[in-house]
């Protein structure tokens, strides 16, 4: 499955992963703005990768 990705789609992958659980250790230590607020970057992070997905179909055609 992970043949498939770039070395792009990894990194985007790992740091959505990151944000996500940095978000949590976050959340349960009792900074809970901050854990909010971090969580939101990893929609934001992973579109960010469907954007250049995209981009690059589009010139491959």
């Amino acid at each position: 499955m992970f043949k498939k990705f770039t070395t792009t789609d990894k990194l985007l992958f790992i740091s959505a992963l990151a944000s996500l659980v940095f978000s949590e250790v976050l959340f349960f230590q009792g900074e809970k703005q901050e854990a909010i607020f971090l969580g939101l970057w990893v929609p934001s992070i992973l579109a960010f990768g469907i954007y250049l997905k995209l981009i690059n179909n589009t010139k491959n055609d």
